[in-house]
């Protein structure tokens, strides 16, 4: 989502980079050539930005003649995947090299959007720095590497103590289920009518996030665990699961109770700038679902500086639905750098991707931007582990969380799980109702041999 970072590089990386790819770092042997670089910039997320902006000053020097030409898209990650997949129809005008969401990986490799850098990583020594979880991140169906990731984040409750002492809740708070987050909600607003006691995202208004900061929390703390949106067993997605109604009766329940913003409120595909830039500071909001990248956006230089944060706000895992096994959910993301298959020039770009992933680079990226690191000594590094008073809680998380299954439909189903919360949060369709719907609306777009129903 949105973050900061201010990065650097040294000579001595530029010239092992250089010669890994066999590119002249001199002369005029890549004279003339340009590398497109596309990527999501938005007021609260300049991370890559910056991070891009000073490996085009580095790449350039290092590479005479070859100018690197950044591409940023400003607007939210839906908008952005959608420009991305635009610009993929012509060799004019597809990126070199470009910013990657995981979900879409797989499709986007099937698609023939992507370089198979297999070849590539073999032969970089900083591979191995990655470990198993992060290069499966970018890796295709075939097993082939396509993207290398950027990082990584989690889940969690982030919530603000001082409103919580107020209602008589106890610090550090640890809700062990549902229950205890409407008894928590329930007794925030009895006592601070003013506050919004339990922000949790729904509806089509933020899009993807709705459902990675909200609906999935309820979902995979259900019954079926990490089977309850796709399962694994059979590869079907999954219809009549009495998860999928118990977890939107909780939404339901949030919001009817006047435990939540407005359904208008979360409507609003910038409602989140509000949660961070004002409520949290004033005091206005007990808690929400939010990412482990939360503390970007309170730092000096984030989007909204709060200098008192690390002392004001706690965080915590989502419960399970009854305090089942594991105990706590979370969902995991993370981006990844990939080459375009229709790159005209491969190992410039991929020499490209690893001077802007080499560790003083992601150490900076990480640190500014609050990412749970992918690179072994980039998380080994005091500065690193010392930049965060969170980042123990967030990795900690790590242990339990899940990530979205990275199917080429899975973009259809996510919008329908978003209209299901929608349907749900306005008053227009119960939660039967709503997951009636949703099932309806998934066998239209992957057939009903493609379902399994768990009811």
């Amino acid at each position: 989502m949105r973050r900061k970072a201010a990065i650097g590089i040294s000579a001595v990386a530029i010239g092992a980079l250089v010669g890994l790819v066999g590119c002249s770092a001199s002369g005029n042997a890549d004279e003339d050539k340009v590398l497109k670089i596309s990527y999501i910039k938005t007021d609260a997320f300049t991370a890559l930005d910056t991070l891009f902006t000073n490996v085009k000053a580095d790449f350039e020097a290092a590479n005479e003649g070859v100018t690197v030409e950044l591409l940023p898209v400003a607007g939210t990650d839906d908008d952005y995947k959608t420009k991305l997949a635009l610009s993929q129809r012509s060799a004019e005008t597809a990126p070199d090299v470009f910013y990657e969401d995981t979900a879409a990986l797989r499709s986007d490799a099937d698609a023939g959007f992507l370089l198979n850098l297999d070849d590539y990583v073999a032969e970089w020594e900083d591979w191995d720095q990655f470990g198993d979880a992060a290069k499966a991140a970018g890796a295709g169906d075939d097993g082939s590497i396509y993207a290398v990731s950027l990082g990584t984040d989690t889940r969690a409750i982030w919530y603000r103590e001082s409103v919580f002492e107020a209602a008589g809740l106890p610090i550090p708070w640890e809700p062990e289920t549902w229950e205890d987050i409407l008894d928590a909600a329930a007794a925030i607003k009895s006592s601070q009518p003013g506050v919004v006691p339990f922000n949790l995202y729904a509806g089509t208004g933020t899009g993807e996030g709705s459902n990675m900061q909200g609906f999935y929390e309820l979902l995979y703390g259900t019954e079926l665990g990490g089977d309850a949106l796709y399962d694994s067993e059979t590869s079907k997605w999954v219809t009549g699961s009495q998860g999928f109604v118990d977890s939107l009766t909780f939404l339901d329940t949030l919001y009817t109770e006047g435990y939540a913003l407005t359904p208008a409120q979360a409507l609003d595909p910038n409602i989140w700038q509000e949660v961070f830039g004002t409520m949290f500071p004033d005091g206005t909001l007990g808690a929400t679902v939010e990412g482990s990248y939360t503390p970007s956006f309170w730092v000096e230089d984030g989007s909204y500086e709060w200098p008192e944060y690390a002392d004001e706000m706690g965080a915590v895992a989502f419960p399970t639905q009854d305090g089942q096994e594991p105990g706590g959910v979370s969902m995991s993301g993370g981006w990844t750098l990939a080459v375009g298959a229709k790159s005209a020039n491969p190992d410039l770009a991929f020499e490209f991707l690893t001077m802007a992933l080499n560790k003083e680079n992601a150490l900076a990226y990480d640190k500014e931007n609050s990412q749970i690191a992918v690179r072994a000594d980039v998380a080994a590094d005091p500065s690193y582990t010392e930049a965060n008073p969170f980042i123990a809680t967030v990795t900690d998380i790590v242990a339990f969380t899940h990530f979205r299954p990275a199917t080429a439909d899975y973009n259809q189903i996510s919008v329908e799980i978003q209209k299901a919360t929608e349907a749900v949060i306005t008053g227009s369709a119960s939660p039967e109702e709503a997951a009636a719907a949703y099932d309806e609306a998934v066998k239209g777009i992957v057939g009903a041999d493609a379902v399994v129903d768990k009811s």
